[in-house]
């Protein structure tokens, strides 16, 4: 099994690209750890969201989201993969820098009420992941990120079905940030600014081929015939 796993990862040397949330979670957990925050994310339109526990459902189906996507384009388009990475990744970075630069954070975290399996749910998601590091939302932006490049990806075989649960999933999941009161609408908003950008870098820059010219470019080229 081992040796098959490593023949495959051979010959799909851009899969190591999943590599990159190794470091991406070991410095997020250090920035949950010591970061303190200097700035205090809030709009007036917060306070019109009411919290309801139900949400804590399409907001943790962010992390099968994440795995799906990226399992299915890893086996069935390369330049797909390659781009949601491009578009997911550098999103993450971004955010991660501005967060290092700018600590930013909430306080908008109601007392939860309710007792339910859903309100001891969000009452442990609490607990676990501080109110730090919001602005621009992670959530939101690699959500944004999915949406898209599976709404512009054409073998699926069953389209309308996988495009419309994608979209009503990501929906779902961005609304959640705002109603657990894990976001501002401004990380929100910031969140989906980010990915939009880094979508048309994608889309009108030749990137891959940019990529030729750092020392790794072999994790996105098995070989020259596919950089043409």
């Amino acid at each position: 099994m081992l040796k098959k796993t490593a023949a495959w990862i051979r010959e799909h040397p851009y899969s190591l690209c999943l590599l990159y949330f190794i470091p991406y979670l070991i410095y997020f957990e250090l920035l949950e750890t010591f970061a303190v925050p200097r700035f205090i994310i809030h709009c007036p339109l917060d306070d019109w969201i009411p919290f309801h526990e139900g949400f804590v459902i399409p907001y943790f189906a962010w992390f099968p989201m994440l795995a799906v996507s990226l399992g299915y384009f890893l086996f069935h388009s390369r330049k797909d993969f390659l781009d949601l990475c491009f578009i997911m990744f550098s999103g993450m970075t971004i955010c991660l820098i501005i967060y290092t630069l700018l600590p930013n954070g909430l306080q908008l975290r109601p007392v939860v009420e309710h007792d339910n399996l859903l309100a001891k749910i969000a009452s442990l998601l609490y607990a676990i992941d501080t109110p730090t590091n919001v602005c621009p939302s992670i959530h939101v932006s690699s959500t944004v990120a999915i949406m898209m490049i599976v709404q512009r990806y054409q073998n699926f075989r069953h389209p309308v079905l996988i495009k419309g649960i994608t979209i009503f999933t990501g929906i779902a999941i961005c609304l959640s940030t705002v109603v657990l009161k894990q976001h501002s609408v401004i990380d929100v908003i910031l969140g989906l600014i980010l990915t939009l950008l880094l979508y048309r870098v994608c889309m009108q820059t030749d990137w891959l081929r940019y990529m030729q010219r750092i020392p790794y470019k072999r994790l996105l080229y098995r070989n020259a015939k596919d950089a043409e």
